[in-house]
């Protein structure tokens, strides 16, 4: 489940859990480079099925106390990962936090990869089960997109899952990766997508 922070004034005010100081603060990297047909690609990982929550998801983690910033958090978790050097990241900008599913405030983080060559893959088995890459411009486009409609506290909203094929490998790209890659695509593309998104607005309370 994927909702974003909104400032519109038609909004769910989302009360910080009892008990906790500040949000929790978590930052994932949405990694683009340029493919062999000039389209941009970005890379995603499948997450570790030992792991007990966000199996599935894109590289990415919570923020640690030696973190300078969020682009900082998203490059080192991936590093740690997957073993992406992040002097290979150009961060280009960051979207606007998303809520996941354990009120995990997420900040995603554009980056690109200009050297997809010089990115030699190291795969932390513990946390990543395998690394491929996708088309960014697909979450954009309604071919390969299913839904469903959940709700949350009295709010209805659309789930988002894209399939992806590369192979004899299939792979589901959904939930909050979906929603944030998405808005990445939106944002990259300056268009929306083809597909109501249906999400609803959120503001967390710091």
């Amino acid at each position: 489940m994927g909702m974003v922070e909104s400032v519109a004034t038609d909004k769910v005010i989302v009360p910080r859990p009892e008990g906790c100081k500040s949000r929790p603060r978590a930052a994932v990297l949405i990694c683009l480079f340029e493919g062999d047909l000039g389209e941009l690609r970005v890379i995603l990982t499948k997450r570790s099925s030992t792991l007990s929550t966000h199996s599935g998801v894109a590289a990415g983690g919570k923020a640690e106390d030696g973190d300078v910033d969020d682009a900082h958090t998203a490059t080192r978790e991936a590093k740690e990962e997957i073993g992406l050097d992040p002097s290979l990241v150009t961060v280009v900008t960051l979207l606007e936090p998303f809520l996941s599913k354990h009120l995990l405030r997420v900040i995603p983080v554009i980056g690109v990869l200009s050297d997809k060559k010089a990115f030699k893959p190291i795969v932390n088995p513990t946390e990543v089960e395998t690394i491929f890459d996708v088309p960014l411009e697909m979450f954009l486009k309604d071919e390969s997109r299913r839904w469903e409609e959940r709700s949350f506290m009295g709010r209805k909203y659309l789930v988002h899952y894209f399939d992806y094929e590369t192979g004899d490998n299939k792979f589901v790209i959904w939930g909050l990766t979906a929603g944030i890659l998405i808005r990445a695509a939106s944002v990259v593309y300056q268009r929306l997508p083809s597909f109501p998104e249906q999400k609803p607005s959120f503001k967390i309370a710091l």
